[in-house]
Parts: C-alpha cells; structure tokens; sequence
C-alpha cells in the first residue's frame, strides 16, 4: 500500500455518495415535519403533563431516521450492516398511552420518504395524518366523559345531590352506591355540557356533602 492509495481509498470516494444539497433539503425537511408532529402531540396530548423531553424525541427520531436513511440508500452493503447494527437494540421504556406509538411511527415514516425523496408524499401525508388527529381529538374532548365521586351524610342529601347532577350534567349515570354508617358515597359517570366543571363547587357547597372529586378517565384531577 502506497501513500498515493490512501487518497484513492474506497472510503474517500463514498464522501459525495450523497450530494450535500439533498441531504441538507432532508435534514431541513425532517426539522419542519418533526415540529409539524410536535405541534399536533401538544394540540391532541390529553395526560397529566405533557412531557418536553418525548417532544425532543420526536424531533429527534425523525431526523435520525432521515440520516440512516441517506446512508443506507448510497450503499447497499451498509445497509445489510445497519440492519444488522439495529437489531441488537432494545427498548424496554413502557409506552403508556398507545396514541404516543402513533406518533413514534409517524415520526419513523415520514423520515424514511423524506430520505426517499417522496417530498410531496412526506408533506402531505403528514398533513393528511394531522389534520385527522386533530379532528378527532376535538371531538374527544367535547364528548369526554368523568368520573364524579362525592360523599353525602344522610340519603335525602345524596338524592338531593344526584337531582343537581342529572340537572346540570349533559349526561349522567349512576356508577356505584356505597352505603356505611354515616356515610353514603355515590359514583357517576358524567358529560359537562362544555368545560364547565363548576358543579363541584355547587355540590361541594351544599349541607352534609363532604368531598366531591371531578376525575376523568386518563387521571385528571378537574376538582
């Protein structure tokens, strides 16, 4: 091997395997998409709180996933290695709610057509999949059910309590009744009419009612 081989190495030559305009178009794309998901996990997140670091990760995959992508499209070769590489990886961090897989492969498709160079497909696919998701998680929202716990002293009281909950409810049904000496606790299941929760005050204001809890049904304490 000579000095002069190692300027004529295979390695040098694979250094514009991929021009640096459409990688550049890529990777700014797979920004713009990966921000566009974003955008539409925040809009349609309906947890306890929203968390910054899976929004990074969102951004991120997409990204990364247009950077193998590139790579593995110049070289075939590389690609067997890269499928070989991937493999021996393991995620064991539980995904709790299933929508959040939704968006991890959102994330993962979009930045493989984007390195495909499916530009139109990538943009108004990921358009099309927004678009969709919002429309359903507004219509979620509007029809969200709660669960209303509350505890009343004497039957009259719970009666009472349940006529003002059939009343400013959209929707209400008796879950469960537990009855104990002094103590009657009453479970329904309910649909505010909007977002108006101000029927736990109201019943929480009320004689021989002692505790009133508005929860929905992913875990969010309302009142």
């Amino acid at each position: 091997m000579t000095f002069q081989d190692v300027f004529t190495s295979s390695f040098l030559e694979r250094v514009d395997a991929v021009p640096l305009l459409d990688m550049a178009l890529a990777l700014l794309l797979a920004c713009l998409v990966g921000l566009f998901v974003v955008f539409v996990y925040r809009r349609t997140y309906s947890g306890v709180m929203y968390s910054a670091s899976f929004g990074a990760t969102l951004v991120a995959l997409t990204l990364v996933t247009t950077l193998v992508i590139l790579a593995v499209s110049s070289n075939v070769l590389l690609s067997l290695g890269m499928v070989g590489a991937l493999s021996i990886v393991r995620f064991r961090t539980p995904v709790k709610e299933p929508l959040d897989i939704v968006f991890l492969f959102w994330c993962i498709a979009a930045g493989i057509v984007l390195a495909a160079g499916l530009i139109p497909l990538a943009l108004l696919g990921s358009a099309f999949i927004g678009a969709v998701l919002l429309a359903f998680s507004a219509r979620r929202n509007v029809d969200r059910p709660y669960l209303l716990v509350m505890r009343a002293s004497t039957e009259e009281v719970a009666r009472a309590a349940e006529s003002l909950v059939r009343e400013r409810a959209r929707a209400a049904s008796l879950k469960s009744k537990t009855v104990a000496p002094g103590r009657i606790e009453l479970d329904f299941e309910v649909r505010l009419r909007g977002t108006d929760s101000s029927l736990v005050d109201e019943l929480a204001a009320r004689e021989g009612v002692s505790d009133v809890a508005l929860v929905s049904y992913n875990g969010d304490y309302l009142g």
